[in-house]
């Protein structure tokens, strides 16, 4: 099995993690408040790390600190507007929206790593900007609050996506990870004591959410994103994480019975294939 292979297998199994966990996230937030459950869950996770890699946390390179910093703000930034999102709009859109992430990683490649767009890129963006609209819209064309939330989300992914390629390959991947994790646990922390009144959960459900996202879908899954993305393009990772509203609406559904109308799935279907085309080899890039 190939490097490229062996990679590409495990972002999707990453992808699967996150897709599924849309559904269970939302009910746990129903529960206890937004910031107390990320930072339990982001808090759960560098512990699990910290015991199985904690002599490379110690050996820690200057550089690779303030990367994760960076990094690990606008992964907390994703997974606040997510998180905040999913208690105004259902699991099914905040997995579609929240996919929105992979056509604008191409554009920013164009912006801060110099990066030509393509024409094909471009009317990517703009079939997932009519799917969005779709997506996001109801009759009266007004947008849900949760929908502009998890849009946000979607921005702060990208980022972190485009960003994990730029450094991921020059780093040490395993405590590039785990900084994140702990840069997300601390400011979700810092923010629950301030606007919130932590407690630590009693329901056996959110404990069940906790144990799941902060294991699976948190320690694990961004270990791997760190290092297979090393093996790879920020593009060519997007393109994986698209399949990810494709589990989210599997699972809502399935969970929790959740239907989209005839609109949200045409967009959705648009977003997808937006999604698919702006990943796809272009005739520029063929040229050259």
């Amino acid at each position: 099995m190939t490097k490229k292979l062996k990679s590409d297998i495990m972002l999707i199994l990453v992808t699967v993690i996150w897709g599924s966990t849309f559904i269970i996230v939302k009910n746990a937030t129903s529960v206890i408040p937004v910031y107390n459950f990320l930072f339990l869950r982001f808090l759960i996770a560098f512990i699990v790390l910290a015991i199985l890699y904690g002599r490379r946390l110690v050996n820690i390179d200057k550089r690779t600190f303030i990367v994760s910093v960076l990094v690990g703000t606008m992964l907390f930034l994703g997974y606040t507007f997510q998180t905040l999102g999913l208690k105004y709009t259902t699991a099914s859109k905040s997995g579609f929206i929240s996919g929105f992430n992979v056509v604008l990683v191409p554009i920013l490649e164009a912006f801060f790593l110099k990066a030509k767009l393509s024409k094909t890129s471009w009317i990517s963006v703009i079939l997932a900007m009519v799917g969005l609209l779709l997506i996001t819209t109801n009759v009266d064309l007004k947008i849900n609050f949760g929908d502009f939330l998890t849009f946000l989300c979607a921005v702060s992914f990208a980022f972190q996506i485009v960003l994990i390629a730029k450094y991921a390959p020059s780093v040490d991947t395993i405590s590039f990870a785990t900084i994140q994790i702990l840069v997300v646990a601390t400011l979700s922390g810092i923010l629950s004591f301030i606007y919130e009144k932590p407690t630590i959960p009693t329901n056996k459900t959110v404990w069940f959410a906790l144990i799941l996202t902060g294991i699976f879908a948190t320690a694990f899954a961004l270990t791997v994103q760190n290092t297979m993305q090393a093996n790879t393009s920020a593009t060519h990772a997007a393109i994986i994480f698209s399949l990810e509203p494709v589990f989210s609406a599997i699972t809502a559904f399935l969970v929790a019975g959740e239907v989209m109308t005839l609109k949200s799935i045409i967009g959705g279907f648009l977003m997808l294939l937006s999604m698919i085309l702006s990943e796809m080899p272009s005739k520029d890039k063929l040229r050259a």
